[in-house]
């Protein structure tokens, strides 16, 4: 039997649909085995940044040069960016789109056996029923090493695909699938985004919005209940907008705010996280919601990408910086306690050190806990991309390093402000390190901070625990 390996890069959309090819392999009877070991290794890869794009061709070189006789299929969002570029690179084997994602594994498996007969396509899914439903886009022809093969290359419009994967993703440590550890399955309801930010690519390689629908959404909850999980995060592209493709899908108009009264009013899962909503997103609806419930995790992931006006207006965002303070206040008003974190571009073209000194005092001002601050990267296509007075890469590099300064002395106020007093966290599993002689086990407060439990606690709990003190950016506490 064949064997296969999924490895992802980028976000947690990227690690969602990494878990759903890995469902269509399992569903037609292959084998997963290490990179180093596979027959088919599949690159599922993002573009977000010239770096990620990077990282994407070193997996390449490296599994080329690891296993030599593994089919390479690069899949993902660098794939439908650019499959020509990709493509044309030695040993990649086939090109498969976000577009053509949801047939992967058929596609691949034909691909591959027509390379050299030694992976076959299953009975379900015939050779000939793919090549009819499937016209490669190009196929290229390269050297790799000393042999000759062709890139078959499968991208087509994303704007006419309505599809959208879902499988979750984990984190911590519960047994999983092929052996490792893992706890709080991650969940994609809603893929693509219909805002045209000008630095942003996604739109492109991801297409319009579209939802999971609400029956989707609640069976793989019950599952992961059903399956002894404590906490689910449902997590998306632009996940504040869920719903609203449903109802020229024939359903009643839906908002985000009714999937998660109908999660904590459907299923019996205990605890509910929401990961990045944008911030007009965070209607007074949605606050209320989950500060009210403690079903609901105490934690809001809101991007500001700048705190400046003209910089937010170039970059084609929808919100004003005094809209988005009105949302952070309430937020925090409404949870006192609350993890509240953003997405912070530096380097942004054409900004100024006064526009950079507006962002930098206004995310001083903010009652953030966390930041994660992105240096500028130009993406071809992109309008951003073609702006004048892009900004040099070492003032860009040194305005990442401020921010980055503010937000871990943020964070470190914000945590210890919880010594002495006793908060909620789910146990991830003991890792083999020691606190002062003593083991403990990895965990995460309902507030998205890190934990050290003094002594092994069995994963996949939901604890009451006493902070002691602050050690090494985690909190360090004992079970009450």
């Amino acid at each position: 039997m064949p064997t296969y390996q999924v490895e992802n890069f980028g976000c947690r959309a990227t690690q969602a649909d990494g878990a759903a090819l890995e469902r269509q392999f399992e569903e037609r009877g292959l084998d997963h085995a290490s990179s180093e070991h596979a027959d088919l290794v599949i690159l599922n890869t993002c573009t977000v940044t010239v770096a990620a794009d990077q990282d994407a061709r070193a997996a390449i070189r490296r599994i080329r040069r690891q296993n030599p006789k593994a089919k390479i299929v690069v899949t993902g969002c660098y794939a439908q960016r650019a499959p020509e570029e990709v493509g044309a690179l030695p040993g990649v084997t086939a090109v498969i789109g976000n577009s053509h994602k949801h047939r992967l594994a058929d596609l691949a498996l034909l691909t591959c056996s027509r390379v050299n007969g030694q992976i076959e396509a299953d009975g379900d899914a015939s050779r000939e029923t793919l090549a009819g439903a499937f016209v490669p886009l190009a196929a290229l022809s390269h050297e790799s090493g000393d042999r000759g093969i062709a890139s078959e290359i499968f991208v087509s419009d994303i704007f006419a695909h309505s599809e959208l994967l879902a499988a979750p993703v984990f984190d911590g440590k519960a047994t999983g699938l092929h052996g490792e550890q893992r706890t709080r399955p991650n969940l994609k309801v809603q893929d693509g985004c219909d805002n045209r930010c000008s630095f942003c690519v996604i739109p492109y390689v991801r297409g319009q919005s579209r939802s999971l629908s609400p029956d989707h959404v609640l069976r793989e909850v019950h599952g992961q209940v059903a399956a002894g999980f404590r906490e689910v995060v449902i997590s998306g592209i632009n996940l504040g907008r869920w719903g609203r493709d449903l109802a020229s899908a024939g359903m009643s108009k839906l908002t985000f705010e009714d999937l998660i009264r109908a999660i904590l009013n459907e299923t019996a899962l205990e605890k509910l996280r929401i990961s990045s909503v944008e911030p007009m997103d965070w209607s007074d609806e949605l606050i209320r919601l989950v500060a009210e419930s403690p079903r609901i995790a105490k934690h809001a992931h809101v991007p500001l990408q700048s705190g400046s006006d003209p910089v937010l207006r170039r970059m084609h965002r929808k919100y004003r910086p005094w809209h988005y303070r009105e949302k952070i206040e309430k937020i925090r008003a409404a949870m006192p306690g609350a993890a509240i974190g953003a997405d912070v571009m530096v380097g942004f073209p054409g900004e100024t050190d006064a526009e950079f000194n507006v962002t930098r005092r206004f995310i001083e001002e903010l009652a953030f806990t966390y930041l994660h601050v992105f240096t500028y990267s130009a993406r071809p296509g992109t309008p951003a991309a073609d702006l004048p007075n892009q900004v040099p890469v070492h003032i860009a590099r040194e305005r990442n390093r401020i921010l980055r300064e503010i937000a871990q002395g943020k964070k470190l106020r914000f945590m210890h402000s919880f010594v002495g007093r006793t908060v909620e966290a789910i146990t991830l599993g003991a890792d083999g390190s020691e606190h002062h002689g003593e083991m403990f086990t990895e965990a995460l407060t309902d507030n998205y901070l890190k934990l050290h439990l003094i002594g092994h606690h069995a994963s996949n709990r939901w604890m009451k625990i006493e902070v002691t003190e602050v050690e090494e950016n985690a909190l360090v506490g004992e079970a009450r």
